[in-house]
């Protein structure tokens, strides 16, 4: 490795060493990439004492950088988030091998066999915030797909994604894959940041997970194709036709369970007919929750809500604080979401089929929900092992990017002396 102060030759040589990894990995065998994965997670968690070690380094430093309790809580890693991590990797492992996957088959009239399979992408570069665990989930997701990735995890985490980062390096090893497979910027230094979005020699996409900021620079400023993972403007409509108690056990689920995750509901929007049945009753709850109700002028009259701005509609507050208003009916809360949803998840609750069919027809986020609260937008949740983040786009891949969704396709063409007239 060059001098890191050099940051354009440290990432260039990141870049060539990555691209000739992933033209291993490329045929790698589905054993071998499992074989890393486990190894992987045996050695997160008899290494757990020494990671937990390096978080408390960045937790230090992230208290005197000031930030957030919410961000605070992405950052932390105890024994439980670790053995989470662990689970994750070998929930990873055991998937089946998406590359070479026969995605679809059919014979011509020209005597042609056409096979569409699957295929890596290449080198995948990942630029994260705060959330250490992203080391190994999108290291392992990568790996899984035969992808060779570069990690640029945020300053905040730096120890933390280190330490976890010699652990996939530790599986790679034992699995006598490429350590280049998985490599991580060993630096701070933002100007990292901004070499890899214009490596168009060495890196295929770009996948950025964090803040509204993170995003709009990488979107900004890429050169290299980007799957865009925006804010989580998460809304919860309550319909006139849901039930009381599953209202209030999904809302109270869905914003505090972890009130810092992109699943976490921003906003609740409260039919009319619904107000006084169910409304009252569970803003009282978030209230009593400890959660900052900004309520619109109807709602302002339950005690301890505080009146809303105009700001606060299409806001991801990462906190306990969540925006509540009252809608005339299901249509005039598609348009609230049409208008001000980052397009990440939404949820309806009803227990009317038509509604629910409607909001699902009308509304275009990458995930959509029914009864269930919005903490359930997870790859790890949708059994995917984990997940590199919630594509919000529409090209290539949308909502939970997993191993399958990390891989391109190419098309096999068999024939027998064939010829075209």
């Amino acid at each position: 490795m060059k001098d890191l102060t050099d940051i354009p030759a440290v990432m260039q040589e990141i870049g060539a060493r990555a691209k000739a990894a992933s033209q291993e990995l490329a045929y790698a065998s589905a054993e071998r990439k499992q074989t890393a994965l486990t190894g992987a997670a045996d050695a997160v968690w008899k290494n757990r004492a020494a990671i937990m070690e390096a978080n408390a380094k960045d937790m230090v430093f992230g208290r005197d950088k000031g930030l957030s309790e919410a961000m605070m809580d992405r950052l932390m890693l105890d024994e439980d988030r670790i053995r989470g991590i662990v689970d994750g990797l070998r929930a990873v492992a055991q998937q089946a091998d998406p590359v070479g996957a026969v995605m679809a088959e059919w014979d011509r009239p020209s005597g042609l066999h056409i096979k569409r399979v699957r295929t890596p992408l290449g080198v995948v570069g990942v630029i994260y915030e705060s959330r250490p665990n992203v080391t190994a989930d999108a290291g392992a997701l990568c790996l899984k797909a035969g992808n060779a990735v570069i990690l640029r995890g945020g300053s905040e985490s730096f120890h933390s994604s280190g330490a976890i980062h010699a652990c996939l390096v530790q599986g790679l090893r034992q699995a006598g894959l490429a350590e280049d497979a998985i490599q991580l910027v060993p630096t701070r230094d933002r100007a990292a940041v901004t070499e890899m979005l214009t490596m168009v020699d060495f890196i295929d996409v770009i996948v950025p997970r964090g803040g509204k900021g993170l995003v709009a620079l990488v979107q900004r400023e890429a050169r290299v194709p980007v799957f865009a993972h925006l804010e989580g403007i998460v809304h919860i409509y309550v319909d006139k036709d849901a039930d009381p108690v599953k209202a209030l056990d999904i809302i109270l689920n869905a914003k505090t369970r972890r009130t810092g995750i992109c699943g976490a509901a921003e906003c609740l929007l409260i039919h009319k007919g619904a107000v006084e049945t169910i409304g009252q009753g569970v803003i009282r709850a978030l209230v009593d929750a400890g959660v900052e109700v900004r309520a619109d002028e109807t709602l302002r009259t339950i005690e301890g809500t505080v009146a809303a701005s105009e700001d606060d509609w299409g806001r991801e507050f990462l906190d306990s604080i969540i925006a509540a208003r009252v809608v005339d009916d299901l249509d005039a809360a598609i348009d609230h979401i049409n208008c001000h949803s980052s397009n990440h998840t939404d949820c309806i609750i009803t227990e009317d089929d038509a509604a629910a069919n409607r909001f699902f027809d009308r509304i275009d986020s990458a995930i959509l929900m029914r009864n269930a609260s919005t903490q359930f937008a997870d790859g790890g949740e949708f059994g995917m092992g984990a997940e590199i983040g919630i594509a919000t786009g529409k090209l290539h891949a949308r909502g939970p990017v997993g191993a399958e969704q990390l891989t391109s396709f190419k098309y096999i063409v068999v024939g027998d002396g064939t010829t075209r007239a």
